[in-house]
This record gives C-alpha cells, sequence and structure tokens, in this order.
C-alpha cells in the first residue's frame, strides 16, 4: 500500500523518461485508488453533518492529504509501509486550549486520559521510550519547552546611555566649540587637536564604561538563565530520572510532590490528594484539589501544596500561558540594592560639593580672564579689552567651560555605582562556583551582616546520605549478617506491606541481573534499599496484590505519613503508618516480637521500647517506626479517607545514620570566631539533635547542655511573648519543630536586632525564608516553593556553602569600601588643588585631557582592581557589619585625609615651586605635576587594598587582574607623556624626571604604614 505524508509545497520529484515508461501504469493505478479514496472521504464528510448538529463542534483535523507517488525501483526496494506523519490525530493547539480553559468536553472527545496517553504515543507506567529520535520528534513537532525571551540590550544601547550623562554632553559641546574655533585660528592641521584631544578622551571614557556594563548584563543574564533551569522528575522507558525543565516534551510522564513547580501544561493521571496553588496564573488564593475526573487540568507554573501524584505532559513552551505570560514580562533586573541606594545618595552628595567648586573655579577664572589677570603662552595678556578678537575671547571662555566642567567630571564619582555592579557580578559568579547561586543582589550584601544562622540539619550539617544500622523487632535487635533478616513469614510480609506501599520512593530493576536504581528522598532510598537487601522486598508485586484505597502524605506536624490498602486475596483492610518513632509509639497498644508473636504493650513494655528509642538517638540516629492496624472488609464496602490513628500494633524500628558532613565542625567555628551564632532546627528528636550538634561544634558538652540550650518546638510555641524574648538568645538546638516554630524563632530574633539568615527545605519553610533577612534554600532537597521564597539557592545543601556566603557577603561590603577610600582621596586632592591653584594663578594645572584620563584611572579601572579582590578568612575575624554602620568608617577617613594631604602638599609645591625646584620651564613642571598624580593613584591602589592591616601585599599574586590592571595603567601613562605629547598635552621626561614622579608617589607607602599605627576605633 502506497504510503501518505505531507509534503511541504513546492516540494518535486523528479523522473527521467524511462523511468516514467516503467512506472506509469503503477501510477494510474494508485490513482485509482487515490480517486476512490477521497469519494469516500466525502461521503463520510456528509453523513457526519447530522452528527455535526447534534454533538458539538468536532476537534480540527488535518484538512489535507498529500500522496507521495514513488518510483516503482524504489517502492519494490522497501515494500514495507512508511510511517505516518508524527502525531496526526493531535492538534497542539487544541491540547493548549484544553488544558488553559479546562475544557473537560474536548478530552472526552479523545476518549479520556488514558486515551490522550495512546495517542501521544506514551505509557501511563513506563513514559516515553526517551531515545534521542523520539525527543526530537516530539520537540519538533509540538515545541520546546522554552519561553521567548526579549532580545537582550545591544552595545549600542549602553554606548547611548553612557552619551546621555549631562557632564558628558557639556565636554562635547565644548570640545566640538574648542575644534572649530582651533582650525578656524591655526588651520585643519594644527587647530584640531585641543578639541579633538577632548573628544577622543570622551570616546574613551564611554567606550569603557559601555564595555564594562555591557559584559555585566551578560553575566546577570546568563544567571537569570541558571535560576530558571529546574530539575523534574519524570518517567522514560520504565525509569524514573531527573532531567531539565527545558529537556521535557509533550508525551512526558512526570512525578509531582509537595512543593514542585508543574513545569508544563498537562493532565492529571494518578495520585493522591494533589492540591494546587494557581494563584500564580489565576489570582485566586484558593487552592484547587486535582482529580481524574472533575478537574484533571495542571497549568505551567503553579505550585503543589499538598500531595502527590503523576502527570502527562500536553503542552509546552509558548503554547503554554505561563510561557506567553513569562516571554510577555521578562526583561531585565532593575533591583537597587541598600548598598547602592546608600552609594547613591553619597555620589549625588560628593556631585554637589563638585559643583560648587566648579562653580567657584569658573567665576574665578573668567573674572580673572576678562580683567586681565591671565596670560596666554607667550605672555601676553588673555584679554585686552576691545582689541581682543571675539575667537579669541569665545574660545578662551570655552576653554575655561571645559576645565570647570572637567572637575565636576572628577568629582562625581561615577565609579561607585559601576564598583558596586562589577562587585556584585564578580561575586555572584564566583559564588556559582563555591555551590550558592544568588537570586536576589540585595542578599550578597546583607548576608556580610548576619548575626545569626539557624540551620537545618539533615543534609546541611549532615551528608543527607543515610542508611540503616540498627532494626529492632519489638524489645528485641535483629541482626544484620548481609542476608535475610530471620523473622516470622506474617511479621516479614507486613513489613514487605509497610515499605512497599507507604513510600513516595521506586525501585527499578532493567533486569533481573541488574543492580536496583532506587530514587526518593535520601530517608526513603535508606529504607526501601534496606527492605530490598534484607526483607526481599519486590515492590511490583506487593503494589500488584493491595490496592491503595487512600493516602496520608507525610504531615511536618504529626511526623508520620500513612496509607489505607486492601488485599486483593483476602477481605481485609490495613492501615499502615510509618513516622517518628516515639510519635508512632503514642498510638500503638501493642507489638509483634522477634518471634512473630502478637504482643499487648503494658506501660513497663512502652518504657522499654521508649529507652531503646532514646538510646538510638543518642547515637545520632534518626529513628522511624511502622505500624499497622487490621480491619475486616464490612458488608462488601470500604469506609475512604479513615486512616485508624489509634490502637496501633508496632512492626518494628530502624536507626538510620546519617553522619555530620567533614568540615561542619571547622565552619561552625569560623562563624563563632566572626561572632555570629549557629541555631540548629530540625524536625528530629531532641535526643538525636543533640548528639548532632555536640559533634558538629554548636553545643559544647560541658556548658551547653542545660535545658535553655536545647528544647523541642512545642516547648517554644507555648512561651509566653516575654519568656521567648528572654531565652531565645540562649537556645541552640530546637527538636521537634514546625515550620511554624522556625518563623517565631527567626521573629524572635529579628525584635531582638539580629540580623537573621535561615536554611530551608521544604514548601512549609517559605514563610520562615521570607521573613528571614537572608533565605537560604537548599538546591538538591529544597522544593520549588522554598526555592522561589529565598534569597540565595544552596547548590549542594551544605553548611560549609553557607560560611562561604557568609565570607562573600562581608567580601562584597569590604571592596567597596576598599574602592571608596581609594576614591574619594583622588576626589579630595583633585578639587582642592584645582580650585587653589585656579583661585591663586588663574591656571588649572592639570587640562581637560589629563583629568579625564585621571577619572578614567580612578572610576573604571580602580574599580575593576578593588572590587574584584577574593574573600580571605580575615574577613571572619572581624565583628558583623550592623546595618546602620556608616559606610565611611572612621578608620577610612584616617586613611583618605592622610593622603589626600600628602598628594595636595607635593602637588601645591610642584605647582608653585616646581619650577626652581627642578630648573625646568612651565611645560615640564605640568607634566611632572599630571605624572606625579597619576602614580599617587597606582601607588594608592596597593594602600586601599587593605584598610587596616599595614602589610598592603598580602594575597597580592592570587589577583591576577589586579596586577594586570597596574601594569595596563602604568604602560598607557608612559604612552600619554611620551607619545602622545599633542593629546595629552605633555612633554617628554628624562629618566631623572620618571624617577623624581615615582619616587614622590612610592612615598604614600610608608606613609600609609605609619598612618594605620594610629589606633582609630572601628566606627
Amino acid at each position: 500500500m502506497s504510503a501518505l505524508r505531507l509534503r511541504k509545497p513546492g516540494d518535486q520529484v523528479m523522473f527521467d523518461q524511462e523511468q516514467w515508461k516503467v512506472i506509469s501504469k503503477t501510477h494510474q493505478r494508485r490513482w485509482r485508488k487515490a480517486f476512490k479514496a477521497i469519494c469516500f472521504t466525502r461521503a463520510l464528510v456528509s453523513l457526519s453533518k447530522k452528527v455535526i448538529d447534534k454533538n458539538g463542534p468536532l476537534l480540527r483535523t488535518l484538512s489535507y492529504v498529500a500522496i507521495d507517488m514513488q518510483p516503482a525501483a524504489a517502492a519494490d526496494e522497501d515494500s514495507s509501509p512508511v510511517k505516518s506523519v508524527s502525531f496526526p490525530n493531535v492538534d497542539p493547539k487544541i491540547l493548549s486550549d484544553m488544558v488553559r480553559d479546562k475544557k473537560i468536553d474536548y478530552l472526552n472527545h479523545f476518549g479520556g486520559v488514558n486515551q490522550l496517553v495512546l495517542v501521544l504515543e506514551s505509557d501511563v507506567k513506563h513514559g516515553i521510550n526517551g531515545s534521542d529520535a523520539d525527543v526530537i520528534r516530539r520537540r519538533n513537532f509540538f515545541g520546546a519547552n522554552k519561553y521567548q525571551k526579549k532580545p537582550p540590550r545591544s552595545f549600542l544601547s549602553f554606548v547611548i546611555e553612557a552619551l546621555k550623562d549631562t557632564t558628558i554632553i557639556i565636554l562635547l559641546a565644548c570640545a566640538v566649540l574648542s575644534l572649530v574655533f582651533g582650525i578656524k585660528e591655526d588651520g585643519w592641521k594644527d587647530g584640531w587637536y585641543d578639541g579633538g584631544s577632548i573628544i577622543v578622551a570622551v570616546i574613551l571614557v564611554v567606550a569603557v564604561s559601555a564595555v564594562s556594563n555591557f559584559k555585566q548584563s551578560k553575566q546577570f543574564d546568563k544567571l537569570s538563565t541558571k535560576r530558571s533551569d529546574i530539575r523534574v522528575e519524570v518517567v522514560r522507558d520504565g525509569r524514573r530520572q531527573p532531567i531539565s525543565i527545558f529537556e521535557i516534551v509533550v508525551g512526558d510522564i512526570v512525578c509531582l510532590k509537595i512543593g514542585d513547580q508543574i513545569p508544563a501544561d498537562g493532565l492529571f493521571l494518578e495520585g493522591h490528594s494533589l492540591m494546587v496553588d494557581e494563584s500564580s496564573m489565576t489570582g485566586e488564593s484558593d487552592h484547587v484539589e486535582i482529580h481524574e475526573t472533575i478537574c484533571p487540568f495542571l497549568l505551567s507554573g503553579t505550585k503543589v501544596t499538598d500531595g502527590i501524584g503523576v502527570m502527562l505532559v500536553t503542552s509546552v513552551g509558548m503554547n503554554t500561558l505561563w510561557g506567553e505570560m513569562m516571554s510577555s514580562i521578562n526583561g531585565g533586573s532593575n533591583e537597587e540594592t541598600p548598598l547602592q541606594e546608600r552609594l547613591n545618595k553619597l555620589t549625588s552628595y560628593i556631585g554637589k560639593v563638585g559643583l560648587a567648586v566648579a562653580a567657584i573655579v569658573l567665576a574665578v577664572l573668567l573674572i580673572r580672564y576678562f580683567t586681565g589677570n591671565t596670560k596666554d603662552d607667550t605672555g601676553n595678556k588673555g584679554f585686552n579689552g576691545s582689541k581682543t578678537k571675539s575667537d579669541d575671547v569665545l574660545n578662551a571662555v570655552v576653554k575655561i567651560v571645559a576645565a570647570a566642567v572637567t572637575i565636576i567630571v572628577v568629582a562625581i564619582p561615577e565609579g561607585l555605582p559601576l564598583a558596586v555592579t562589577l562587585t556584585l557580578a564578580f561575586s555572584m559568579k564566583r559564588m556559582m562556583d563555591d555551590q550558592a547561586m544568588v537570586r536576589k543582589l540585595s542578599a550578597c550584601e546583607t548576608m556580610g551582616s548576619a548575626t545569626t544562622i539557624c540551620t537545618d540539619k539533615t543534609g546541611t550539617l549532615t551528608l543527607n546520605k543515610m542508611k540503616v544500622t540498627e532494626f529492632w523487632l519489638g524489645k528485641e535487635a535483629v541482626k544484620d549478617d548481609g542476608t535475610s533478616l530471620d523473622m516470622e513469614g506474617n511479621v516479614l510480609k507486613l513489613l514487605q506491606q509497610a515499605v512497599g506501599l507507604n513510600t513516595t520512593g521506586t525501585i527499578y530493576k532493567q533486569h533481573s541481573a541488574s543492580e536496583p536504581e532506587i530514587s526518593g528522598s535520601p530517608t526513603e532510598k535508606a529504607i526501601l534499599s534496606w527492605a530490598f537487601f534484607n526483607l526481599d522486598l519486590n515492590i511490583e508485586e506487593v503494589k500488584k496484590n493491595n490496592k491503595i484505597i487512600h493516602v496520608e502524605i507525610f504531615n511536618s506536624v504529626k511526623k508520620r505519613s500513612g496509607v489505607l490498602v486492601k488485599s486483593n486475596s483476602e477481605n481485609k483492610i490495613h492501615t499502615h503508618w510509618k513516622g517518628a518513632a516515639e510519635m508512632i509509639l503514642t498510638s500503638c497498644s501493642s507489638y509483634y516480637n522477634k518471634a512473630g508473636m502478637l504482643k499487648v504493650m503494658d506501660a513497663e513494655e512502652r518504657q522499654q521500647l521508649e529507652t531503646i528509642i532514646k538510646n538510638m538517638a543518642a547515637k545520632s540516629l534518626r529513628c522511624i517506626a511502622f505500624a499497622y492496624k487490621e480491619k475486616g472488609e464490612e458488608s462488601g464496602q470500604v469506609l475512604e479517607n479513615n486512616l485508624e490513628e489509634n490502637g496501633l500494633t508496632l512492626l518494628g524500628i530502624i536507626g538510620l545514620k546519617d553522619p555530620c558532613r567533614e568540615g561542619v565542625r571547622r565552619a561552625v567555628e569560623s562563624c563563632k570566631a566572626a561572632g555570629v551564632n549557629i541555631k540548629m532546627i530540625t524536625g528530629d528528636n531532641v535526643h538525636t539533635a543533640r548528639a548532632i550538634a555536640i559533634e558538629s561544634g554548636i553545643l559544647n558538652p560541658d556548658g551547653d547542655l542545660d535545658n535553655e540550650a536545647v528544647l523541642e518546638g512545642v516547648e517554644f510555641r507555648n512561651y509566653s511573648t516575654e519568656e521567648r524574648m528572654e531565652k531565645v538568645n540562649k537556645i541552640r538546638v530546637m527538636a521537634r519543630s514546625s515550620p511554624l516554630d522556625k518563623l517565631l524563632m527567626v521573629q524572635c530574633l529579628k525584635q531582638k536586632g539580629h540580623v537573621v539568615a535561615v536554611t530551608g527545605d521544604g514548601t512549609n519553610d517559605a514563610p520562615a525564608l521570607k521573613e528571614a533577612d537572608i533565605g537560604l534554600s537548599m538546591g538538591i532537597q529544597g522544593t520549588e516553593v522554598a526555592k522561589e521564597s529565598s534569597d540565595i539557592v544552596i547548590l549542594d545543601d551544605n553548611f560549609e556553602s553557607v560560611v562561604t556566603v557568609l565570607k562573600w557577603g562581608r567580601c562584597v561590603y569590604n571592596n567597596i569600601q576598599k574602592f571608596l577610600q581609594f576614591q574619594l582621596t583622588v576626589n579630595v586632592a583633585a578639587l582642592v588643588i584645582n580650585f587653589v591653584a585656579a583661585v591663586s594663578s588663574g591656571k588649572i594645572p592639570l587640562t581637560t585631557v589629563q583629568l579625564l584620563w585621571v577619572n578614567l584611572i580612578m572610576d573604571t579601572l580602580g574599580a575593576l582592581a578593588l572590587a574584584t579582590e577574593k574573600p580571605s578568612n580575615d574577613l571572619l575575624a572581624k565583628p558583623a557589619v550592623g546595618r546602620s554602620e556608616p559606610l565611611i568608617t572612621r578608620i577610612m577617613w584616617r586613611n583618605l585625609i592622610a593622603q589626600a594631604l600628602y598628594q595636595i602638599t607635593i602637588l601645591l609645591v610642584l605647582q608653585f615651586k616646581g619650577r626652581s625646584i627642578f630648573g625646568v620651564d612651565e611645560k615640564v613642571n605640568n607634566t611632572l605635576i599630571f605624572n606625579t598624580f597619576v602614580f599617587c593613584q597606582v601607588f594608592n591602589e596597593f594602600n586601599a587594598r587593605k584598610l587596616e592591616k599595614k602589610n598592603i601585599f598580602t594575597g597580592l599574586l592570587q589577583n591576577k587582574l589586579f596586577l594586570a590592571i597596574i601594569g595596563i595603567t602604568i604602560v598607557l601613562q608612559s604612552i600619554m607623556v611620551e607619545i602622545l605629547k599633542r593629546f595629552a598635552n605633555t612633554v617628554r621626561l628624562d629618566w631623572g624626571q620618571w624617577g623624581v614622579c615615582i619616587g614622590l608617589a612610592a612615598l604614600s607607602w610608608p606613609i600609609a604604614w605609619v598612618v594605620k599605627c594610629i589606633p582609630v576605633h572601628a566606627s
């Protein structure tokens, strides 16, 4: 039979004459068959009109058929039918509209969810086959799970933005006027230098600024993409596996749990108690209950707030409402951090001072010029009344205005916002390498001020690699000798049910000889692994022999999960519970012993079991108990959603070992040395929590073991407000805590004036993460809800990474202070020198081009050199920076004033006495002033590296960028003086004069050393 294909318009099949003769008869037969098929199709269409009128609109199908007429030879070679086009009975738009508008009638046309699974060539249990060819085919037909982003800002836009600066516009205007007057007076050959030099200098400043901002913008875009990359669990080829949200395709079977973001539009297949928060899409705050028949529709971008489930993906990317919405609102972040806001105010204030100085200089220079006190290069008066040409007057006025405007350019520290952007971008990139992804820029700064860290235990302080090390059947320990555990068949069968049915994990074996692949949370994986190897658990067989009626998901308050099951072979219903051992024990009235006999639990035996749990917990074991209750099926009916909670029978207790991370104790000690308090808030029982706290160094075994240092969440919750405020500082460990207890702890600490960082991984941790000054979510175990509520995601769930974030937070603040000290020194020196020289002599020693060059060194290059220092361990030796601490500390003022006074002194001496001291003319003297001023900044950059330490060279060789920028600055300065003489208005210096410039500038090092010996209080 001929293959049917969809052919693009314009596609042709070419034959030569001989081929056509051979296949003409074959084609005639095919055309007849095609004609009959078309007639039959039209007849079906006419007959279906009545159905359309009665039952409403049919789903849209393909509107044409193309017949692929192949040469007979080709047909003979491949007689098997060619596969039809991908998904011929599916229209992506109909699938999109069905879920978006929640049209149940559309779903019914497909024959229900299970039928649609087959239409999409998937499988409820095994998913799609997952081969590269299959994934590409689905992506080509249905689209990729990505939304269209707005194009990033071009480099030209940053150039235009830099050119919009008012001072730059005024400078360019002055440069153009100077160019016009210069060319008019001296001709093209010599007249363009003054104006042209200013234009080139301005273009250089604008270009460097634009390149720097463009690079940082690209960096932030990359981090934004990384933040959007969510890991999703799918079933492909029968195997449960995590993939990127961007790799999801239509037909995928996705596993959902509490806190997950729904990765694409789809339909509910199976699950229990699934509740979804659709407020991000619909604005409705009420959670929606997802049901197989009533409301099976799942919208991309919404969050799972309760339950577990499995969904079929029906639409992805731009075919979803979430994709359309994100593509329309997606853009660059305009977030301004608190430090940036403070620096903008400081910049504004300094700018006003610079404007006032420039106005005074402008007035003084104009008065001196028009009163005849200014002389030109030949020694004659610059202005001689009516004898002076109008062009000369205008040219002189333009030069004076340009000089005044340049003073403003130098005075305004544009480099401060750039320095913040650079250090934030640099720290964000390096923090990614150190396993911390920043979601909110302000967190980089705030973390440096943290005084208290409230941390989880599992996975943060511990490795999160659990293993069952103890198993107790009643009051007897069952030894693990590497083979199946010795116990009676009835108890073994019940334990297999307890583990295999009451779990969110899975066991996958490709074939009988292969190793099992176990998925789920670390706790579930440990239990399933133990049951597989020690209880001979066949999870598929257990599920086949029993029907799950109702599931109660793990509850952070009750600390347990439950399942109601009906045996397929027996007329019995079992309620199985799994959870915190001491809590399960309170609901039990009987237990099984090792011989498989059911025994009543009296008060004495209950106490003995409690002691067993306490001793296990003291060994840092997480204790989990299994219990069940059996009930006969009454009158053939099952009472749904009714899980018995009392009168249970204890099946067994297991102890899971989760060892502390290797570097945790060292990290905790570093925090303590930095003045940061560590509090452990965990859901484990108080004995396990205390053991881990001692092991990790949070608790001192000698002095911190009183009742005030360690308590349970319920106790803290029941305190009065006054008692909580009084005791919150003393608490080191809070066990058996709920997410609300964590929130209460954060609120109390903030009221006490602490800057609080909190770690969290669950959906219920979201309020505490939002309430904290810095929310730190876990990248591995954290839910998407927790991550979205946090400021920083700890990618490896490691407490050492939390300490690294603390270090980077302090580093950001410290780098800004370094640059601030460096730049303000230049500002003060430049303003004072120009002001004094202008008022006293009527001349400014530094020309417009020279001042712009100094501005480039201190703004862009200085920011790059000082804002990219890596954090050192010294930062943790200092106390945290308070919220209200001034940006410029007394230590900074001490260093700044000393260096500025030295620079002002030597430059004014050179200005007024340089010619007589060195026996040089004015041009050489001005070059000496310019060269010395620039080298003072170069040497002062070294001083700014360490605000308090006398040794300014510590760690210098590790900062290659700093050394490179220093080298570039020196090379460019040499070119400015020795080669670009006309451009920079300089003359060449001999070796002795170079030595004088460098020697005078180098004296700033010993001066800085001496000044740092003067004791100053930090704030």
